[in-house]
C-alpha cells in the first residue's frame, strides 16, 4: 500500500475516510430533508422560501462534495490512482469491514435517492414555469393561421 498524504499515518487516513462516511450519512439525511421541503415549497409556490432552500441545498452539496474530494484523495494516497472503496474495505479487519461496507452501500443508496428527488423537483419547477409562461404569454400556436 502507498503511504498516505504527508503528515498523517495510514491509520489516521483510514479513520478520516470512515469518519467522512459517517459525516456524509448525516449530510445526506439533511439533504434529503431539504429536497423534500423544496418539493413541498414548490407545490405551494413559496418562491421566497424556495430561494432560502436553494441556498441551503447548495451549501449541503458543497460540504458533501468537499468530503468526497477528501475521501478520493485519501483513498488514492493509500491505494493508488485506480483504487476503489471495495479495495479499502478489504484492507480493514473483519468486524470493521462489514460495517464500513454496509455504510458505503447505504451512502450509495442515499446518493441515488437525492438524485431522484432533485430530478423530481427540477421537473416540477420546469412544469410550473412552462405553465406560467403559457398563462402569461399564451400558446405560440393559439393565434397562428391554420
Amino acid at each position: 500500500m502507498n503511504a498516505p498524504r504527508k503528515g498523517i499515518t495510514r491509520q489516521q487516513a483510514m479513520q478520516r475516510v470512515l469518519q467522512g462516511m459517517a459525516d456524509d450519512r448525516r449530510g445526506y439525511i439533511e439533504l434529503l430533508a431539504l429536497l423534500e421541503e423544496q418539493f413541498q415549497a414548490t407545490l405551494r409556490h413559496q418562491t421566497g422560501h424556495l430561494q432560502v432552500l436553494a441556498e441551503q441545498v447548495v451549501a449541503a452539496v458543497d460540504l458533501l462534495d468537499g468530503r468526497r474530494r477528501q475521501r478520493v484523495s485519501l483513498v488514492t494516497a493509500l491505494l493508488g490512482p485506480k483504487a476503489a472503496m471495495a479495495q479499502l474495505f478489504a484492507s480493514l479487519p473483519d468486524d470493521t469491514r462489514a460495517e464500513a461496507s454496509a455504510q458505503w452501500d447505504e451512502l450509495e443508496q442515499m446518493v441515488l435517492k437525492c438524485k431522484r428527488l432533485n430530478t423530481r423537483n427540477s421537473q416540477l419547477l420546469t412544469e410550473q414555469y412552462t405553465t406560467m409562461q403559457r398563462v402569461l404569454h399564451g400558446e405560440e400556436h393559439t393565434y397562428a393561421p391554420g
